[in-house]
């Protein structure tokens, strides 16, 4: 049977068409990809007050260097850990850092995006690993830089925990003394007439204006955190502060010992990934905790810009950074050995800290004690003073 004759031109070719050309899907979808890849996910309320926890990063930071070192393709390895992931705006935030690597930027700019989850020391170091080809190594001192601080703030918390119990308790309990069992009290002493002794009387009218007037100390209370809150905000109220916590009999030296073991660390791992001096000082200042470690610190980035040494900037703050740190610092100087020194730097104050902690209930434990036993001597001899004056009257 013959075939039948084309209906088409012989130029159909050259027609325009109605269909889409075959590499229009393509298009379409690298387009939603990069449209994506865009979106950064806001925190909602809940994030807000779920705020993504410091074991998470260690977690997202270990495994994502296991699975590149194991030669893992980058976008399978976030498209992994995203899985993984339990805490529900962490899962969003690492499955927008795989879309933006997927349309083509870089893992350190894609981690800049969000800065109040990596900061930018952590950005800093990934950005020198990808340039120098060695990731996997920055996800190493990272991990390690993580887990250290981590333990070092979880030590602080847990020695802390006790003494704020005890405290707690202590204002608790008198609390109830002076709004339950003392106007039970101040009954009988009221129908016995004659005058109280200054004790009695002062511990009846901070039971009476408790009672009467707790409105007025809930609201005095809560303006006067506010004030402080308020006042710490502020520059010259954070730098003072900042200043008393450095000063405090025993809660100081721990503040000194935390900041140089942090600012250890921090020089020890930026140098490690071949960031400049200059750079990694610059980036120290903005991760320190302590306002005045923080101008010192970018005093001696300055510093080093115009050619001295780092222990000759570091010598001028001899407040914040001791003689022992300044004398190891310019031995790794002149060594050449800087990298090694301050992580050795850091490990020894990290030590020093950490028998700090071990022994702060020993040393906190007697104060407690005399307090509350001061506490308890007032109120008793607050009470037992009008017994003795009723007992005389009565004989």
């Amino acid at each position: 049977m013959p075939r039948p004759p084309s209906i088409l031109p012989a130029e159909a070719s050259d027609l325009p068409s109605d269909e889409p050309p075959a590499n229009a899907s393509l298009m379409s979808a690298a387009a939603t990809t990069t449209s994506r890849a865009n979106d950064i996910p806001a925190p909602r309320l809940r994030d807000r007050l779920n705020p993504v926890p410091e074991v998470l990063k260690i977690f997202f930071t270990q495994n994502l260097r296991v699975m590149i070192h194991a030669g893992l393709p980058l976008s399978r390895a976030l498209r992994t850990l995203a899985v993984q992931v339990t805490h529900p705006y962490f899962r969003r935030v690492i499955d927008a850092i795989r879309l933006a690597v997927e349309s083509g930027l870089p893992l350190s700019k894609s981690l800049a995006r969000f800065p109040h989850i990596f900061p930018e020391m952590y950005i800093q170091m990934v950005a020198a690993g990808e340039a120098s080809g060695k990731l996997d190594e920055s996800f190493t001192r990272l991990a390690n830089q993580l887990k250290k601080r981590h333990t070092l703030i979880g030590r602080v918390r847990n020695a802390l925990i006790y003494p704020i119990i005890v405290l707690i308790g202590m204002v608790g309990v008198s609390i109830v003394m002076l709004v339950f069992v003392l106007p039970k009290i101040t009954e009988v002493f009221e129908e016995s007439g004659g005058t109280l002794p200054l004790p009695t009387r002062i511990l009846i009218g901070a039971s009476s204006f408790l009672l009467h007037q707790w409105i007025v100390t809930v609201v005095v209370l809560i303006t006067l955190v506010m004030l402080l809150v308020a006042v710490n905000r502020t520059p010259a109220g954070k730098r003072s502060f900042h200043r008393l916590a450095l000063k405090l009999p025993i809660f100081g030296p721990m503040v000194h010992k935390l900041n140089i073991a942090n600012f250890s660390r921090s020089l020890s791992s930026l140098l490690a990934t071949d960031i400049p001096i200059v750079d990694a000082f610059r980036i120290i200042g903005r991760t320190m905790s302590n306002v005045h470690y923080r101008d010192a610190t970018f005093d001696a980035a300055e510093q080093l810009k115009t050619g001295v040494t780092v222990v000759r900037s570091l010598e001028r703050h001899p407040d914040l950074f001791p003689e022992i740190l300044t004398q190891m610092i310019s031995i790794g100087e002149e060594s050449g050995t800087l990298e090694n020194v301050a992580g050795e730097v850091a490990a020894f104050y990290e030590e020093e800290v950490d028998q700090t902690m071990a022994n702060l209930s020993t040393i906190i434990e007697p104060i407690i004690i005399l307090l509350l036993g001061l506490g308890v001597a007032a109120i008793a001899v607050a009470i037992i003073l009008p017994i003795y004056s009723l007992g005389s009257q009565i004989s």
